[in-house]
């Protein structure tokens, strides 16, 4: 791996009753366009920095294509083209968080990753109502942090089944 390719293992095994315990209420915490974001840690496996992703013909357009990880194939999603979001350059900042989504690993390129946070499920609001918008359809909820929210996903509806199974071949 090169040098400007940092690496933060977060989670190993996911099925440990003892990390479920001390995983409850954490959510990593990251930047994507002016918003701060939050998944529930127990779905990310690791962070790793930006690196070369091989593109792939007739993916959506939020797949951006794969990449190589210590030999297994990761699809690349940019988290900014699937919430219909102006996109813009790579740099050092841009983060890749793998997650497991239905049994199948998953590369999330997010702005900047922050920080790991405890948002007790009493601090955390339903998403709000919205139209015909699909949007909402990713959120878990909205998380009060002091005088803060952070919009909390729910990492398994971010791909359909079908995007899903398109990508997990």
């Amino acid at each position: 791996m090169a040098d400007n390719q940092s690496k933060v293992i977060v989670g190993d095994d996911l099925n440990d009753e003892e990390d479920e315990d001390t995983q409850k209420d954490k959510f990593l915490t990251f930047h994507v366009g002016n918003e701060d974001y939050g998944i529930d840690i127990r779905y990310v496996t690791e962070i790793i920095g930006i690196q070369r992703i091989t593109e792939i013909p007739d993916m959506p357009a939020f797949i951006k294509g794969v990449i190589n990880l210590r030999g297994q194939v990761i699809p690349i999603m940019d988290v900014r083209t699937r919430f219909n979001l102006e996109s813009r350059d790579y740099d050092d900042r841009t983060c890749i968080m793998v997650v497991n989504i239905n049994q199948t690993s998953i590369g999330l390129v997010v702005d900047t990753v922050s920080e790991v946070i405890d948002i007790p499920e009493s601090q955390i609001e339903p998403p709000p109502r919205a139209g015909k918008g699909t949007e909402s359809r990713y959120l878990k909820g909205m998380g009060k942090v002091e005088d803060e929210v952070k919009i909390l996903l729910d990492v398994n509806k971010l791909l359909f089944d079908d995007e899903l199974e398109q990508i997990a071949k």
